[in-house]
């Protein structure tokens, strides 16, 4: 595909980011798009590898990343959107918020820079929503069976327009104040602004998908309230329950999860609560424990709040610096260092940290004691075993602390209760491996099944859940 010796050719370029004394003043995306022509030469780059790693094992809902690329590098751009758009709902999402794994097992990847894949995808969208070719597929037969699908972020966004584009009368429920899930409250504007989701959300609505928000399903309306009206139900309400650090001095103020701080900064940035109601960071020294994307968007959103001092501490060891264009580990993921654009912004950053225990006064936290730790490889084999240093123990003087540890499984909530579905040993619902949890009739899909994921890993289970059901629906 592309052009025979684009890879010799052409270098990979990716898009610049504005500086950061200006993108620390708001709260916009930070990336500046390249030209089309450079486009064009990066679509060149895909090479006539045989087997398509990038769409065979990277790409979790399976784009038909070599056939769009050739078309970008041909200029045929509404060719890569059709394309695009047979195995992903929302390109405009994972163009911009996806890590990409197509990426590092591009076969490029190898020895070599892979194609820019993530880059090509959001350019293809970005160029049909230009040009008018996105429009609403209300379907043309309606079936008369009626779905409930409890939690509105990407895998139920993605199963309620799926289907509803095979007929079937979908209703959305959110219990916030507007549709989107993780994907509003969850991820910041610098790194995905919420008209973009707007955008496609004003296409599903004209496709006919109801939209319930302020609805909390398991209080406002109940299980058996749904039973008795749906055909079908399906939970996609994530992996709420994040994982919370039990150590003495816990439950001091100032010290919070992760997603409490970004949904409120969110919700502010969305006109939703005033300025009062969030969690500010202004002037005051912040640790985010937790070395994951959560944890750099909380410190992308601390510096742009005017954060006196941002540290971040990871309890596992510092993944190894790796400067090369190639991917030691094609085609898996490698566990190299990553730097994001927060990170750039103002961090400092240390690995092998344990939390010991908080302090305060009158109720507040004001610091941190730690230790060092270094991690064991058993010689019987297994997984490493954590042993404190002696002697490695320090104190942080802190005002703000944002655990971003992880989530744990989907929260267990009223609604989940009286369906009576069971879980998993994760504490995940528990599914037949065709999406269908222990209860007849009710289906769930994402992070709420599988635990927290990728974007692109919910978007994908959302529209395999969506056959599913309909599978079931024709079949009852």
């Amino acid at each position: 595909m592309g052009k025979p010796t684009g890879f010799l050719e052409y270098k990979r370029v990716t898009p610049s980011n504005r500086a950061i004394e200006d993108r620390l003043k708001d709260y916009k995306e930070i990336p500046v798009l390249v030209s089309e022509e450079e486009l064009r030469r990066q679509g060149a780059r895909c090479m006539d590898c045989g087997v398509p790693f990038c769409h065979a094992m990277g790409c979790p809902v399976y784009n038909l990343i070599p056939e769009w690329n050739d078309a970008v590098y041909k200029g045929q751009w509404r060719e890569a959107y059709e394309r695009l758009e047979l195995t992903n709902n929302f390109p405009e999402i994972t163009g911009r918020i996806c890590p990409a794994p197509c990426e590092t097992s591009c076969t490029l990847s190898i020895n070599t820079s892979p194609v820019t894949i993530k880059q090509l995808e959001l350019a293809i969208i970005e160029k049909a929503f230009a040009e008018g070719w996105v429009v609403p597929k209300p379907p043309q037969k309606e079936t008369g069976k009626k779905i409930a699908i409890v939690g509105s972020g990407p895998a139920g966004m993605a199963a309620a327009q799926q289907l509803r584009r095979m007929g079937h009368a979908v209703t959305l429920f959110e219990k916030a104040q507007k549709i989107g899930g993780i994907l509003r409250y969850g991820v910041p504007d610098f790194k995905f602004e919420k008209w973009i989701l707007d955008r496609r959300i004003q296409q599903m609505k004209a496709e006919g998908i109801q939209f319930e928000t302020n609805a909390h399903v398991g209080k406002d309306l109940h299980a058996s309230d749904l039973k008795k009206q749906y055909d079908a139900i399906l939970i996609t309400m994530g992996a709420g329950a994040p994982r919370d650090l039990k150590v003495p001095g816990r439950e001091l103020d100032g010290i919070h999860f992760a997603m409490e701080y970004l949904t409120k900064s969110n919700m502010f940035s969305g006109g939703e609560i005033p300025a009062n109601q969030m969690i500010s960071a202004k002037g005051k020294t912040v640790l985010v424990i937790g070395g994951g994307d959560t944890g750099s968007d909380c410190v992308g959103t601390a510096n742009r709040q005017g954060a006196k001092k941002v540290y971040q501490f990871e309890i596992l060891p510092k993944p190894r610096d790796w400067k090369e264009p190639w991917n030691p580990e094609w085609p898996f993921w490698p566990n190299i260092l990553r730097t994001s654009t927060s990170h750039e912004e103002g961090c400092e950053r240390d690995w092998s940290i344990t939390t010991n225990s908080f302090s305060g006064r009158n109720g507040k936290s004001e610091e941190g004691n730690f230790s060092r730790v270094e991690w064991i490889k058993p010689q019987t084999g297994g997984r490493p075993e954590m042993k404190i240093i002696h002697g490695s123990a320090f104190t942080l003087k802190l005002d703000l602390i944002f655990l971003a540890m992880g989530f744990l499984h989907v929260e267990h909530n009223d609604l989940l209760k009286d369906f009576d579905v069971q879980f998993d040993e994760r504490g995940n619902i528990s599914t037949n491996g065709n999406y269908m949890s222990s209860v007849k009739g009710i289906f769930a899909a994402g992070d709420a099944d599988i635990g927290a994921s990728l974007v692109v890993r919910a978007i994908s289970h959302g529209r395999q859940a969506a056959e599913a059901v309909n599978q079931y629906l024709l079949e009852k």
